[in-house]
């Protein structure tokens, strides 16, 4: 089954395709569509299915049945009161100067300082509509702890930084196939899947 995924970020895209083997991941990116809705929601689960609408209005008429799937995904530090959350991907960004993600992972870190508290946690809301009025929503985390300085090259954005105590590794040193399994995205996918067939 082909699904389309509201996304211009190749990692998840590449990521999905491994949580969802047997089917074909398509994005707006290979119609040569520019795809860059507005978020406007306060969290993730409303980001995700803002975007699965915009990109079902793109597509459903083209492309009639296939199921559209968002995600929203981001990083919440207890010690910064949930933040960067629905902002993590623009987390210190400001007006045309987009940070890269070593960039935002340094702030993030200088932020937090020498604070003990170092608990956060992936969030991922995907969003899945199967037609008009009918959309299905899952929402999963990742636990860890911020560690003093990112490890690994593996995964993106934040991976570096979160380090998960059960493997002794941050989510940058885990093999594709133990992220996702662990991952919010991973389990969120999975949930999501129960809804494909």
């Amino acid at each position: 089954m082909t699904i389309w995924f509201a996304t211009g970020n190749a990692h998840k895209k590449g990521e999905l395709s491994a949580i969802l083997p047997g089917h074909t991941i398509r994005i707006p990116a290979d119609l040569g569509i520019p795809f860059d809705p507005d978020e406007t929601g306060s969290t993730f689960a409303e980001n995700a299915l803002i975007k699965a609408t915009a990109l079902y209005t793109l597509v459903s008429a083209r492309f009639p049945g296939e199921p559209v799937l968002a995600d929203d995904s981001g990083l919440c530090v207890d010690a910064l009161d949930g933040r960067p959350g629905i902002y993590s991907a623009r987390y210190g960004s400001t007006g045309d100067k987009k940070l890269e993600a070593h960039e935002r992972n340094a702030l993030l870190l200088q932020e937090l300082g020498d604070n003990p508290r170092r608990t956060a946690r992936f969030v991922c809301s995907m969003a899945l509509i199967l037609g008009p009025d009918r959309f299905f929503i899952a929402q999963e985390t990742l636990e860890g702890e911020l560690i003093r300085e990112g490890r690994g090259s593996a995964g993106f954005g934040y991976d570096p930084i979160l380090y998960i105590p059960s493997y002794s590794r941050t989510v940058a040193e885990l093999s594709e196939e133990e992220k996702n399994l662990i991952s919010h995205r991973g389990k969120a996918g999975r949930a999501i899947a129960k809804f494909l067939n």
